[in-house]
């Protein structure tokens, strides 16, 4: 009966290293291989005042547009991305990072932008506490990711960017101050930069990997009677059920008559007015 007893103990404490081992690597892993934004960081109410005015059509009608955004890529899911989009003839804008975790797929940006794409900046490491430390700490983090595109497109064209977490993020405080947010909107326009935020969310960042359909269902519930849509999604390797959703998700806007466009698209129709 000792002897039994004395198995089990020791049974059960190598299954508890064992637990405690994996539960570790697990950790590890993530934080080697993901880079970008997550949900509950994400603003829960955006700055709409990046959005042109409702455009108005010859016949007094409103045009209905809609910019599909992706960001925290380009991964390997990004080719899946575009090549539904080619299928469809849509475009989109990318707001992209250049982490470890995607640097093998950053020359994805060179087929972005020769299918008509729109890429954008929106980070390079995307750690909060890092591009948030100070507004010159947000910046410099800008140059790198820069940097690191200058090799596949033109850099210095880009003219658009995305705050990680978005504009309105709270995150951001806890590393810069309450203000550092209001403080990088006005740098970013002095700069020449349109800074976007959303009005339709995925939500394809949260954890547990929502399904295609509810990734679907949270798109198209959240557009209601809005004119102009920027729809924020994600094209991470960690998020390839936004990919299977996005036919969809496009045939829905199609029947309900929106034409697609890019930020520049959508920012250019303003500036004709």
């Amino acid at each position: 009966m000792k002897q039994n007893r004395q198995t089990y103990i020791r049974r059960g404490l190598l299954l508890a290293v064992l637990l405690a081992a994996a539960a570790a690597a697990g950790s590890l892993w993530n934080a080697a291989q993901t880079a970008g934004c997550r949900q509950a960081d994400l603003a829960q109410i955006t700055d709409l005042s990046f959005l042109p005015d409702a455009q108005q059509a010859a016949a007094g009608e409103t045009v209905k547009r809609v910019c599909l955004t992706f960001d925290d890529g380009p991964s390997e899911n990004t080719r899946q991305v575009l090549a539904v989009l080619a299928k469809e003839q849509v475009p989109a804008t990318f707001f992209v990072i250049s982490a470890e975790n995607n640097s093998k797929d950053l020359p994805l940006v060179q087929q972005e932008v020769a299918e008509g794409h729109q890429v954008a900046l929106h980070s390079a490491s995307h750690e909060y506490k890092e591009i948030y430390a100070s507004t010159d700490a947000y910046w410099a983090d800008i140059e790198k990711l820069k940097e690191a595109l200058r090799p596949y497109i033109d850099v210095d064209s880009i003219d658009c960017l995305r705050f990680p977490g978005g504009s309105t993020n709270t995150v951001s405080r806890k590393y810069g101050g309450k203000g550092i947010m209001q403080e990088l909107k006005a740098q970013a326009e002095a700069k020449g930069y349109h800074w976007v935020d959303w009005n339709v969310c995925a939500d394809d960042a949260a954890g547990g990997h929502p399904s295609a359909r509810t990734i679907y269902e949270n798109i198209i519930g959240d557009v209601g009677d809005k004119t102009t849509c920027v729809v924020l999604m994600h094209d991470t390797n960690a998020t390839r059920n936004t990919t299977k959703a996005l036919p969809d998700v496009i045939a829905w806007f199609r029947t309900h008559g929106f034409q697609f466009c890019t930020m520049d698209d959508l920012f250019a129709a303003d500036a004709a007015q």
